[in-house]
């Protein structure tokens, strides 16, 4: 589907949290609203993965390519009448970046994710997102999460169940046993999860390392990407990459990190993963998720981790919109 550049509004909500020596907490968002947004039914809420910030959802080539939306899932996704939006994690992007890095840990970072889903939802349904748009007192959210934000994802429907339905993007509940350190790897899950802030710590040393290639060109083609990626969305993806955050990204990585979650979800669920995708064998994911009776999956042929990059993201686009369609009406 060809798709416009949509109208965007950029926001900063309160997440109610206040940490020592840095004050208030604040996320930054962008909403991306379709042709007709009063018509709109559904908010899809996305939250990147590690080592991402926000524009993952609005991937733009640069010049000679910068016209080209394929490869913004926002673009894409808000041409088929949904409003987008994309939240930046704290420490990246716009929202608030404490010097002590430490003290962003998975709780704090779902409960900041909550206060802002609720924030934002509250806004557009009482018409205070922007004066172009009337209330939408009936709009729903789906929450849609890429890698470690599809994880973060999981325990914020768990805690506070806000969203209809989820998309969860190359994620799994193995973790990343081949990355784990070995204190990790054959951990129980629940008690390993204690052992998280210290390992983090030995693993980077610092609150917000940047991880670059092996190859040092910067553009974790191989981690996000892998060779087949297309080279203008792997240049797209580079204004999306951002520091990583070391407690959640060591969660992500213990085998059977959120298991216990996944399995007490009662939503629809869709999982996108990429053939060549780093989740294990695709047809084994959506057994972790035994508390939903309707799953979709969703394997994208010689695609890598992240699914925007490849010709199968034509594919994703129409799939997920479609089912969004049939949680829509399910909803009516």
């Amino acid at each position: 589907m060809a798709a416009r550049a949509p109208q965007q509004v950029d926001v900063q909500l309160d997440t109610g949290i206040t940490l020592p020596e840095f004050g208030a907490l604040h996320i930054g968002a962008s909403v991306w609203l379709p042709p007709s947004p009063e018509r709109a039914r559904a908010l899809l809420l996305c939250l990147p993965g590690g080592n991402m910030n926000r524009r993952y959802f609005d991937l733009r080539p640069p010049a000679p390519d910068d016209g080209d939306l394929s490869y913004s899932f926002a673009a894409q996704m808000s041409a088929r009448g949904f409003i987008v939006a994309a939240l930046d994690h704290l420490g990246l992007g716009s929202s608030s970046k404490p010097e002590d890095g430490w003290q962003l840990t998975t709780e704090v970072l779902v409960d900041a994710d909550i206060a802002a889903t609720t924030e934002l939802l509250a806004r557009l349904h009482s018409g205070r997102l922007t004066a172009a748009l009337p209330a939408l007192p009936d709009l729903f959210s789906i929450g849609v999460g890429h890698s470690m934000g599809a994880m973060l994802t999981v325990l914020q429907q768990h805690r506070a169940r806000q969203h209809r339905a989820l998309a969860l993007l190359g994620f799994s509940t193995r973790g990343l046993p081949e990355y784990a350190p070995p204190q990790l790897k054959d951990a129980d899950p629940h008690r390993a999860r204690a052992l998280i802030p210290d390992v983090a710590r030995k693993l980077f040393r610092m609150p917000y390392p940047v991880i670059h290639s092996a190859n040092g060109s910067g553009n974790n083609a191989e981690l996000f990407g892998s060779k087949k990626a297309e080279a203008a969305g792997i240049a797209a993806l580079k204004s999306a990459t951002d520091c990583l955050l070391p407690i959640p990204a060591t969660l992500s990585m213990l085998p059977g990190n959120v298991a216990a979650e996944a399995a007490e979800l009662d939503v629809p669920i869709f999982l996108g993963i990429g053939a060549r995708d780093m989740v294990g064998i695709p047809q084994q994911v959506p057994a972790a998720f035994t508390g939903s009776t309707d799953i979709t999956l969703n394997v994208l042929p010689e695609t890598g981790h992240s699914h925007f990059l490849f010709p199968a993201r034509a594919q994703l686009f129409e799939r997920l919109a479609a089912w969004g369609g049939m949680i829509e009406r399910a909803v009516d």
